[in-house]
């Protein structure tokens, strides 16, 4: 039987038809499971959230090498997922949770998120961990992105270790919550494996009056660092780096920034600042050495993950080449505003090239994990990068205009205290009713070699005098002062502060309208401090402040009445330690500086001197809070006292046995 070509032709017209619409039906069918997986299924009477819904799911675990008997010592490798998902109506920007993890937790990695702490990964976590997203730090509404779960949601791998809770049972965290501003958080809902939690936007909190922008307005904190992009191309961008120290009391010297780069970028050139290693290795191999393959290296600053960035000395403020920026080269000094504004801030420029899949002028991300160290100041520690307001700067042809950025980024950086065994200067008391003086406690700034002393020991009481001598030639002072004063002298000696900076606080006199005392510093380091200052804080005598007689002082009340001090033209230098051409009988003698400072007495509540109140309760160098003793010294008035009683006695009694006698 013969077919016409009319009748083939219509069969192969209805064929290809068939065929397209089955092919886009499979497409729709794909898409639709797509969104079905990205779709999280929703604990029971959840889906009610008008919030942000936070899911914790313990996923497993597998034991650790080496195996141990001892249950608490073994480590055990775990999984868990958090998904944080946007049920409510308002955009989450620069989300953070926390999450309080509770079996001495090591997290090895984050995939979705980077830790706020910003330190490098395996990070203990035992105590509890702050998590931001990155890439993707905002959590957009359904409403707005027709339930677009890309947008809406995101889920953080979870992988590290813990300790010391075997199976069957599951190492869940103590609790999670939603960290930003404005939202309250019940107690998390637990099951087995998983907990959930629904944050919503607390009523009680008033909102601010602001303009609604499209990001976040600029934060406040200790120290603030800018990344403001000035200036885009499809594979390189300028930015401005800004740091500014906000802290009445914060200080860097000799600033060293640091960060991470996450999507394989690097630095080109720096103007205002450079990097303390000039190293292309890591752009010759590897994805940048094949997109950039006819690029001269050799003009390349650095090809680090993690650069160095440290600030020029003044006399490169001039130079056409590397300097010419506002706020740059200041030998990385950052003083706070209550010492001198014009010196709290420091700026430099950046020119960052960037690798596919980011060849769009657009597509910029800032590095992470930013962190600022100085020689001997606070321990700052800084949150992730969060989108704000473009920065707003003069235009550069005079006219009066306002230039934006073309997007901008802040990091808040934060003073964090010392905790025990970590400070880098120390205080030491005495008084002139009592003989010996209080040094700083053991370990007071760590202790590295305990070979040949004993870091639980509390350090022995000196003589006033041998606080002029370095640690190591105190010993025989101490033996010989605990012999006179019948002191005991332990086996092993305590080991030394080994603190960089001591000061020492002499209560001199009290008196009826007042009292007095004297401050000496003492610089064990070899460098010098120049324009130092330190700060003292009292529980009660500070409003009492009257005046300082070889330093400038100023009573800051708004501070808790704590007087700043700083050394006056010409001694504003704290010269570093010399050596002494014989160790043992020649020792290094410190950097020194010493005034004395006067107080009144009053108000309804003097203090009382002889009982402690004239030492301070926090002192600081150079915004470095200082490790005080852990003990005061005591007016030997009482002993006094009670000897002479003993003496009255001794005589009332002979008196009556004479009488006897007779």
């Amino acid at each position: 039987m013969k077919l016409s070509w009319k009748v083939v032709a219509f069969m192969l017209f209805l064929f290809h038809s068939t065929n397209h619409i089955c092919l886009a039906q499979q497409e729709g069918n794909d898409e639709a499971d797509d969104e079905a997986e990205k779709q999280p299924t929703l604990p029971k009477g959840q889906e009610h959230c008008k919030g942000i819904f936070i899911w914790y799911n313990f996923i497993s675990r597998t034991k650790e090498f080496p195996r141990l008997k001892n249950t608490t010592a073994q480590s055990w490798a775990f999984k868990s997922r958090v998904t944080i998902l946007n049920m409510g109506t308002s955009e989450l920007q620069a989300w953070k949770i926390f999450i309080g993890f509770q079996y001495k937790e090591i997290l090895v990695s984050a995939k979705g998120a980077v830790l706020m702490s910003g330190v490098d990964f395996p990070a203990p976590v035992g105590n509890g961990t702050y998590l931001s997203g990155y890439p993707q730090t905002d959590l957009e509404t359904s409403i707005d992105t027709a339930n677009e779960f890309d947008k809406i949601q995101v889920k953080v791998e979870l992988r590290g270790t813990q300790f010391g809770l075997k199976p069957p049972g599951n190492p869940m965290p103590k609790t999670i919550k939603l960290a930003n501003d404005g939202y309250k958080c019940p107690s998390p809902t637990r099951r087995k494996a998983s907990m959930y939690v629904c944050c919503v936007k607390d009523p009680k909190l008033k909102a601010n009056k602001t303009t609604k922008t499209k990001f976040l307005p600029r934060q406040k904190g200790d120290l603030l660092i800018s990344y403001d992009v000035s200036q885009a191309y499809k594979n390189n961008y300028l930015a401005q780096v800004t740091i500014e120290n906000c802290h009445p009391l914060g200080r860097l010297d000799h600033w060293n920034l640091t960060w991470e780069w996450m999507r394989g970028e690097f630095i080109n050139s720096l103007k205002g600042a450079y990097v303390r290693k000039v190293d292309i290795s890591g752009c010759l191999n590897g994805k940048v050495g094949e997109y950039y393959g006819d690029m001269d290296f050799s003009k390349v600053l650095n090809c680090e993950k993690k650069p160095i960035i440290f600030d020029l000395p003044a006399e490169k403020a001039d130079d056409a080449q590397m300097g010419k920026i506002p706020f740059c080269c200041r030998n990385g000094t950052l003083l706070p505003e209550t010492m001198d504004s014009t010196k709290s801030k420091s700026a430099f420029i950046i020119e960052v090239f960037k690798i596919p899949p980011d060849l769009n002028r657009t597509t910029i991300y800032p590095p992470q994990k930013w962190k600022i160290v100085g020689d001997l100041n606070p321990d700052y520690r800084c949150g992730a990068p969060i989108r704000v307001e473009p920065a707003q700067s003069p235009d550069t042809t005079g006219v009066e205009a306002v230039k934006y950025a073309i997007a901008s980024w802040q990091i808040v950086c934060n003073i964090s205290r010392p905790t025990k065994g970590n400070s880098r200067c120390c205080v030491t008391f005495s008084a002139y009713y009592n003989k010996s003086a209080i040094p700083c406690d053991t370990c007071a700034c760590g202790c590295e070699d305990t070979a040949k002393c004993n870091p639980n020991k509390p350090a022995m009481l000196l003589p006033p005098e041998a606080l002029l001598v370095p640690f190591e030639n105190r010993s025989v002072k101490a033996k010989a002062w605990a012999q006179i004063q019948h002191f005991k002298v332990p086996k092993r000696l305590p080991c030394g502060d080994n603190c960089g900076v001591s000061i020492n606080w002499h209560v001199s006199s009290d008196y009826k309208q007042g009292w007095a005392a004297r401050l000496t510093l003492f610089n064990w380091k070899s460098i010098n401090f120049e324009n130092w200052f330190t700060a003292v804080q009292f529980k009660k005598a500070g409003s009492g402040y009257e005046r300082m007689f070889s330093f400038n002082a100023t009573l800051l009340k708004e501070l808790n009445n704590t007087i700043f001090i700083q050394g006056i033209e010409g001694m504003n230098y704290l010269i570093g330690k010399k050596n002494g051409s014989d160790p043992e009988n020649d020792p290094d003698v410190p950097g020194k500086q010493q005034s004395v400072v006067t107080f009144k007495k009053s108000g309804k509540t003097w203090p009382n001197i002889a009982k402690g109140d004239g030492f301070p309760t926090k002192v600081l160098f150079n915004g470095e809070e200082c490790a005080l003793p852990s003990r005061i010294p005591v007016s030997t008035g009482i002993r006094f006292s009670v000897s002479l009683s003993l003496l009255f006695l001794c005589k009332f009694v002979s008196l009556l046995l004479i009488q006897r006698l007779n």
